[in-house]
Order: C-alpha cells, then structure tokens, then sequence
C-alpha cells in the first residue's frame, strides 16, 4: 500500500539532502512534490508564510505560535499569494510566484506527498514529525567530507543564532555554549566553524538515533556507493513504487560520466561514489588529523578507523 504521509530529508546541510531529496521525488506514485528548504531564511513567503530570523530555527510546542498554522497550509498545499506578493522585487520574483502558485494547484489536486528537503529544519525535525507525522529520514556526512565541503564554498555560519534561540540552548545545545560563545564573540575561519557544526548538527542525529527507531538514518556514504540498491530500500521504506524509469534516473544522477565535484549546489547530477572521497585530495594528513581529533567522540558513534 502507497504511503502518503509528508517526507522530511534531513541532515547538516552539505550533506547529500538535495540529491536524495531530488532522487525520491522521482517515484512514480504517488507524485512527491519538491519543496525546497522552507525552513531556510531564503524561503518564498507564498509557500511558507513565515519568517525566520535565525539559520538553524528550533520550533517546538513552546513557541510553535504562528509556525504550526503556516507548515499545515503548505503541507496541504494552500498557496499564500498575498505574502508572496508582498516579497516580489524583481521580474524573476514574478515567474517564481506563477510557478509556484501553479505547483500547489497542481499538487493539490493530484493528491501529491509533499517532501521537505530541509537539512535547515533538522533541530526542528521532532517537532514537525510529532506534529504533522512526518516520515522523517536523516542523512549522515563523514565530519572531513563535511569540513572540505565548507572550507571549498567559504560557508560561514553565524553562531550567535543559536545564542539567540534560548530554548534551543536550554533543550539540545548547552553542552556546546561556552564553544559557541566563544565562536560568537570571535569569529574563527571557517574550517574551525564546520568542526563546531559538524560535532553540534551530529550530536543532534546521534539524540535522534538513539530516540527515534522509526526514523531512517543514512550515511551520504553508503548510499553514494550503492545508488540503486539504497534507493530500492528508501523507497520501500517510505512506501513508494520503484519502477525502471526512477531506476534509469537514479543511474543518470549518480553515473561515473558525471563529475565527481560541481559548483551549482543545485546541480544533483554527479559521480556518486568518487564524491564521497574528494576530501582526500583536498585536505592535508595535518588537517584530517586535527577534524578527527576534534569530532571523534561523536563521530566513533557513525564511522570506525576504515572510515578515515
């Protein structure tokens, strides 16, 4: 029997969420629908009519205020086109409200299962799945893959987000305040930022883990290396039908013609399996020393000495 229920794909963000959010929107039936990280601060008002103010928001019963309404509509599909409108600010903002007022019509009509690809929602993840009985799967990065990808795009992140959500840092971050205080108040580079990330995002999956059995939890890795196998497994999980053309979709966006690195982080197309090891070539035997240092006592949890 097809399953219905909203998908949530989940994880740090750098973690291979877009091509296995991309490649489960490719099931035949029932139609999944594609929404991009709503829980972004870049997120379009019209699909989700709220406001952000912090990367990595934590909504839970306490402050679920304006939130909860808002993700029921877009998970049924009710457009907000007032809030939109309100947003537009350039012609490209025109095409993008046509387009996605037309996709929620479009979605609604058919019934579509929505399908949050959202590594932004991933503190908020218990919260959407007890509200909304989301099927929630969580991906899993190896923390030097997670590093490289950072330092590569020069992805900084603002702590004083965290700081600035204080149930956030009562509920899930406290063992981590005085490293984010101190990141907050003195800005470090980037590759010392994605160590703190890594080792806090991951400790979040690894609470998850042992709290959440009927989640699905994935490593980027294993399912880089088998694409068609790991996915003939998620989408029996998840309850939706594999059939030769998401076969023949899933071959094209993990083929060994594609390449092993792009710069479009939109771009789901690539290498698969020489993906998962770039990191070798770009960092130092001194800087994989010092991530692992750094991250072992989480990581030993997800990865053993084969891993590094």
């Amino acid at each position: 029997m097809l399953d219905r229920r909203p998908i949530l794909v989940t994880g740090a963000h750098r973690s291979g969420t877009g091509w296995v959010g991309r490649m489960i929107a490719a099931a035949p039936s029932p139609t999944v629908a594609y929404l991009w990280e709503p829980f972004s601060r870049f997120h379009r008002p019209g699909i989700l009519a709220v406001d952000f103010p912090y990367w990595f928001p934590y909504v839970c019963k306490e402050n679920q205020g304006p939130v909860a309404p808002a993700v029921a509509d877009m998970l049924a599909f009710r457009y907000r086109p007032v809030a939109e409108l309100r947003s537009i600010r350039s012609s490209r903002d025109v095409g993008r409200f046509a387009r996605d007022w037309s996709d929620f019509a479009r979605w609604r009509r058919s019934g579509a299962r929505p399908l949050l690809k959202d590594p932004i929602a991933l503190l908020s993840a218990e919260w959407l799945a007890d509200t909304f009985d989301l099927d929630v799967t969580v991906l899993i990065r190896h923390p030097a893959a997670f590093v490289n990808s950072l330092t590569q795009r020069d992805l900084s992140h603002p702590f004083d987000h965290f700081l600035r959500q204080p149930l956030l840092m009562r509920e899930s971050l406290a063992p981590f305040e005085e490293e984010i205080r101190a990141f907050s108040e003195d800005p470090r580079p980037v590759f010392d930022q994605a160590i703190l990330l890594w080792n806090i995002l991951h400790s979040a999956i690894q609470r998850y883990r042992a709290t959440r059995p009927d989640w699905l939890f994935l490593r980027l890795e294993d399912v880089a290396r088998d694409p068609i196998g790991s996915f003939r497994e998620i989408y029996a999980r998840l309850g939706l039908r594999f059939d030769a053309a998401t076969e023949q979709t899933i071959s094209a966006h993990s083929d060994a013609s594609n390449s092993a690195e792009v710069e479009d982080p939109a771009d789901a197309r690539r290498d698969s399996r020489a993906s998962i090891e770039t990191w070798r070539r770009h960092l130092s035997p001194e800087q994989i020393d010092r991530v692992r240092t750094a991250v072992e006592p989480i990581a030993k949890e997800f990865y053993s000495d084969a891993d590094w």
